[in-house]
């Protein structure tokens, strides 16, 4: 089909969607893996006048509105003019009507001329198959209908009566004398028919609904054991959430574990607070409020221990998985789906060392096994000499030196502590061990850093851009993630958790879709807070619900993909339904509609700040413009900063 290169797509999803017979909103065209926006041009992808392009077209709802062929696309004709030679140097030039058909046309044979080598087909590969004649009402109802007609008829009957005469007797003994009875008239016996007809309907429309009674009753008690089994199931799942919860309070090993810890700490302080507000004054009040604070100091400082002993124990774990990690085999998958290992000299050497460090890390061992072990991490490190393995080796001595003369097993545990902290560093320098050299996120090149390095104005460090927690709205970077988390811990202990497992789920929805949803996937975790907090007040918008771990943000219209201005934040439970909604203008009532469309304005206007997202919503213009005004450096500013001398 033609088109002019300046016509904007909307017109020519509204051509296609006259030609396919779907509504325009449901068809989607794709170029080169894009989908294309109404306002888009075939200009602005870089097509050319006189060019051949090939979009994809498919429907969101496939199953309602599937995309079928376009009927009498291919059937336009075009005529051409052909040169044949009809004699020796003549030549006449014909006119010939080429017609396109999507019909594959079989080659029915032909030949070869030796000498000029040309092809010559059977006129049977030229002909046009015949066309099937569409039928028209084949089913109808004037088809099945039945046409009664009535019509009296009356045969002509000659008979002939004998009778007794003179003459001519005539026997009467054979007669019968007939009595006429009642008579039974058409309307009443169709009076009867009626009657039987009815006492037929009345047993039968009976039955029929003892069925449909029995039926809407056997529906009512699977709906109420339904509803018996989902209010079962979600006290199930909120009493295995509050055990979640009481055990990582009670067991935390996580950043998010002692965020719930701070977060419960923060909620007890202003219950006690407003407590000693309402019930004390004067005096009293200091003294309870100085209680309050020897409470929370102790309080902080039993967390505090607890995340010393979780860091250890996570720290003992992600030791050991780095080290498996470097002693694996190399594994790669073969064409007929069977896993291949192999072991190269890098990952022997890997898998020795790692055995050496889980024996240096043994306990409850006698003291010739520990003498085992000591020797042989000493023959391991001798190979090698400089001023690391000098140390390990003079600490080896000291502690074989302090076994022999008795000194107990405790009072070795720091000396012990050394060797294995030394040896691991051992085992991540690469020129001991190459194998690491693949797993270590630190390069070895220091050149790389200069351009990844941002300065932290709160702790004064020098770190790493993957230590540093970046919003979408950030123009600058001041604090990393260390200090902002030592922040939230000591003013607001805010818990993010929720928001967390939010943004997880929205994750999942949206991959569900697989429709190239990617304004879902840019979406970072302050990002959800502040649409769940300012923009939809942190409740569901239809029954005010407030918890958020029941909430999830879904599509607005389930046609668009998913945005800020394209949401709604409902329960688990209005969201399944509100997503099988076939009209969002039918089934919503329009003051609902107008407040939903204002909270996506207020969305728009926040997000239209960020320049990635702003793509999704403005012109070419309105997006550079944007882009210029907050554009930031990408080199990070040296600052000097000078400590006062020890």
């Amino acid at each position: 089909m033609r088109f002019r290169i300046d016509t904007i797509f909307k017109y020519l999803k509204d051509h296609f969607a006259n030609q396919l017979s779907v509504p325009a909103d449901v068809l989607q065209i794709r170029y080169a893996g894009t989908i294309l926006k109404n306002n888009e041009t075939l200009l602005q992808h870089g097509i050319n006048a006189q060019d051949i392009v090939q979009v994809e077209i498919f429907s969101t709802l496939p199953d309602l509105y599937p995309i079928k062929g376009i009927r009498g696309l291919n059937e336009a004709s075009q005529v051409i003019t052909v040169r044949v030679q009809t004699g020796i140097d003549q030549y006449e030039e014909v006119a010939v009507e080429v017609i396109k058909s999507d019909l594959h046309k079989p080659f029915l044979g032909g030949f070869r001329h030796k000498i000029t080598g040309i092809e010559y087909h059977n006129a049977g590969t030229q002909t046009v198959p015949k066309k099937t004649l569409e039928k028209c009402n084949v089913f109808c109802r004037d088809t099945q209908t039945v046409f009664q007609r009535k019509k009296l008829q009356q045969t002509t009957n000659t008979t002939s009566t004998q009778m007794t005469k003179i003459g001519v007797y005539v026997s009467n003994m054979t007669d019968k004398l007939v009595t006429p009875g009642k008579y039974f008239s058409a309307a009443e016996y169709h009076a009867q028919r009626l009657a039987a007809v009815i006492v037929l309907q009345t047993y039968y429309r009976r039955w029929h609904a003892k069925v449909m009674v029995e039926n809407i009753r056997r529906q009512k008690m699977l709906r109420l054991k339904w509803e018996e089994e989902e209010k079962l199931r979600k006290i199930r799942e909120k009493e295995e959430w509050m055990k979640l919860d009481y055990y990582r309070r009670h067991n935390p090993q996580t950043k998010e574990d002692f965020e719930l810890l701070y977060n419960a700490l923060e909620l007890w302080r202003q219950e006690e607070l407003e407590c000693i507000n309402q019930t004390f004054t004067g005096a009293e009040r200091k003294a309870a409020l100085c209680e309050l604070l020897e409470k929370e100091t102790q309080l902080i400082a039993s967390i505090g221990r607890h995340r010393h002993n979780a860091y250890m124990e996570n720290q003992e774990a992600l030791i050991q998985a780095f080290l498996d990690k470097c002693s694996a085999p190399k594994a790669w998958k073969g064409f007929d789906g069977k896993i291949t290992e192999m072991d190269t000299q890098f990952t022997i050497r890997a898998r020795e060392l790692q055995n050496i460090y889980k024996c240096i890390m043994l306990k409850n061992i006698s003291q010739d096994e520990r003498l085992d072990v000591l020797l042989t991490l000493k023959h391991t490190v001798k190979e090698h000499e400089c001023t690391l393995t000098k140390e390990i080796l003079e600490l080896i001595d000291r502690e074989i030196d302090l076994m022999m003369r008795g000194v107990k097993h405790h009072n070795l545990e720091g000396l012990r502590k050394r060797i294995s902290t030394l040896f691991f560093h051992y085992l991540k320098t690469p020129l001991f061990n190459p194998e690491v050299a693949r797993h270590l996120k630190v390069p070895q090149d220091p050149l790389k850093f200069y351009k990844k390095i941002h300065f932290c104005y709160s702790c004064q460090l020098y770190l790493p851009s993957t230590e540093f927690a970046v919003s979408s709205t950030a123009h600058h970077v001041h604090r990393c993630r260390k200090c902002v988390s030592l922040d939230n811990e000591t003013r607001k202990r805010e818990s993010f958790l929720k928001y967390k497992c939010m943004l997880q789920r929205l994750f999942y929805s949206e991959a569900d879709y697989e429709d190239d949803s990617k304004i879902a996937f840019l979406m970072q975790l302050e990002d959800i807070q502040y649409l769940t907090e300012n923009i939809w007040s942190g409740q569901s918008v239809l029954s005010a619900w407030k918890d958020l771990g029941d909430l999830v943000l879904v599509r607005w219209d389930k046609s668009l993909q998913w945005s800020p201005w394209n949401c709604i934040l409902l329960t688990k439970d209005e969201s399944a339904a509100h997503l099988k909604l076939a009209s969002i203008e039918e089934e919503y009532e329009p003051t609902f509609i107008h407040k939903i469309k204002h909270k996506h304005i207020l969305a728009k206007n926040y997000f239209s700040q960020i320049p990635v997202l702003a793509s999704f919503m403005f012109d070419d213009d309105e997006i550079e413009a944007t882009r210029k005004q907050c554009l930031t450096e990408t080199t990070p500013n040296l600052v000097e900063c000078q400590r006062p001398s020890p």
